[in-house]
């Protein structure tokens, strides 16, 4: 495709030098990556700088460059206001615009991102729709599973996801919009026939400095045409500050028979959740899910609304919610044939930690434990926060490690601790996860249950920069075999 093609698209071009008709054959942000014919786009991020890797990403192949200043070198160039945007449009044009043939759905919020768009999913393929899904597990063309390891790719790997399931036959997509993508601009030019809005609550302040900011990024994809319909929260009062400027369609929903569709006569047991959604002027839909939690019924409604605005019909939407039977994790219950439960979650945030201990609580008939840490090189505010929860909501807590990063694991820990101190509730510190993970199962005993926080379905750790195999269902059964001949030892 020729340069001078891909950039009809692209908003605020501000110069090009060169050969505009030179051919492009590839789409580079690494300039080690060898290859030919190659489009490079001159990034300025926090730790560097790509304008000033021009000359190897030349040598290795690249023809022309998307910049933001002029360079002196004798290669074509385009002059952008930013790249990370002009990259979204001319990525989009690379694959043939693809987000144009298939029906988008999003789904934006700090919490239930990945519940609900598993649940849309569902709902999608009962109405008929071949369907993919991109979100923080991977992407997912039917039930064949793709790798991404962001909750919303890069706009090069998205579209080049996006050709692919189009190619395969995908008519809609289930999408997770991250306020990371949003700011960094991964959407740019993809409209979305509708998306909701799940709820703010704190996380990502090491990105965003403060809750406005964070607010403020969400609510931006809302506001400039990309959302052509949209489904608000209405218990969540920020949503009121997205109402008030909103210049499209739009359903709330909630538990507050305020909203437009809401549920009542909710009932949550450790098998699921079972209530009715009621939608203004319709029937009332009773809907039994195997996923539990009141959380849970928000997902729910957030994609029942969804599904509404697309004109699916209730027997779809039914059907589609009852079968999800569970979301990788999230309120995932594993397999350990123990008198106890073991429970993997990716709660990481002091909302998500206080919903999945509240929610276990009713259904916990001995102790409720719970083992978590904190990521390093991430939001420090909420750690001591998370503490004072766990500290205050389980009967005993069991600090270790996240994924520190670059960061200390010890000074983490310490930092959760000033919060669980003054609750005087009871924990242990173990830094390495393995063995606080044998710990809570050597501690487990009839009754009680054991909450894995914050890996959900991740499988590594990222220890200084490298990323670890760590997968916590596998550890849990390795770890078991391991306990087991002890156990059978001392009943003898």
């Amino acid at each position: 495709m020729l340069l001078k093609d891909l950039l009809v698209d692209v908003p605020g071009v501000l110069e090009t030098k060169g050969d505009m008709e030179v051919r492009i054959d590839a789409l580079i942000t690494d300039s080690r990556e060898k290859t030919s014919g190659g489009l490079f786009f001159c990034i300025s991020g926090a730790r560097f700088d790509a304008h000033t890797f021009v000359g190897q990403a030349e040598k290795n192949g690249c023809v022309a460059f998307v910049v933001e200043r002029i360079l002196d070198a004798d290669v074509p160039q385009v002059k952008v206001e930013n790249v990370r945007s002009a990259m979204a449009y001319i990525a989009a044009a690379f694959y043939g615009h693809p987000e144009k043939e298939i029906r988008m759905v999003g789904v934006c919020g700090t919490k239930g991102k990945t519940t609900t768009s598993y649940l849309m999913k569902a709902i999608l393929e009962k109405a008929g729709f071949k369907t993919g899904l991109i979100g923080t597990t991977g992407n997912m063309i039917g039930e064949k599973r793709l790798h991404s390891n962001l909750t919303t790719p890069d706009p090069i790997d998205l579209h080049r996801c996006l050709r692919q399931m189009r190619d395969e036959g995908v008519e809609a997509v289930s999408m997770e919009v991250s306020a990371h993508a949003v700011a960094m601009h991964r959407l740019d030019g993809v409209t979305f026939e509708a998306a909701c809005y799940t709820n703010l609550s704190q996380d990502h302040l090491d990105y965003f400095g403060t809750m406005e900011n964070y607010f403020e990024t969400k609510k931006s994809f809302f506001m400039h045409g990309q959302v052509l319909n949209a489904a608000l929260n209405a218990d969540d009062e920020t949503s009121d500050k997205i109402i008030k400027d909103i210049k499209v369609p739009y359903l709330t929903f909630g538990i507050s028979s305020d909203a437009d569709v809401f549920a009542r006569d909710i009932e949550i047991s450790e098998d699921g959740v079972s209530f009715s959604i009621l939608l203004r002027g319709l029937e009332e839909m009773p809907v039994h899910m195997h996923l539990t939690g009141m959380f849970n019924v928000y997902n729910a409604l957030a994609a029942a609304s969804l599904a509404m605005i697309l004109g699916i019909d209730q027997q779809a939407i039914r059907e589609g919610l009852e079968s999800v039977v569970n979301v990788p994790g999230r309120v995932e219950m594993l397999d350990t044939k123990t008198p106890y439960k073991v429970i993997l979650d990716y709660s990481h945030s002091p909302d998500a930690l206080e919903n999945i201990l509240t929610t276990v609580r009713t259904f916990t008939r001995s102790r409720l434990i719970v083992l978590f840490g904190c990521g390093g090189d991430r939001d420090h505010g909420k750690r001591p926060i998370m503490g004072e929860i766990a500290g205050r909501l389980a009967d005993f807590s069991i600090l270790t490690s996240d994924n520190p990063r670059t960061e200390d694991p010890n000074a983490i820990l310490a930092s959760i601790e000033e919060g669980i101190k003054p609750t005087g509730g009871k924990y242990v510190i173990i830094e390495n996860r393995r063995d606080a993970i044998r710990h809570a199962l050597e501690m487990g005993r009839d009754g009680d249950v054991i909450i894995l926080a914050g890996k959900g379905h991740e499988t590594y750790q990222d220890i200084m920069g490298v990323k670890r195999p760590f997968d916590e269902k596998v550890v849990v059964q390795e770890l078991l075999r391991e306990l087991q001949p002890e156990s059978e030892s001392s009943e003898e």
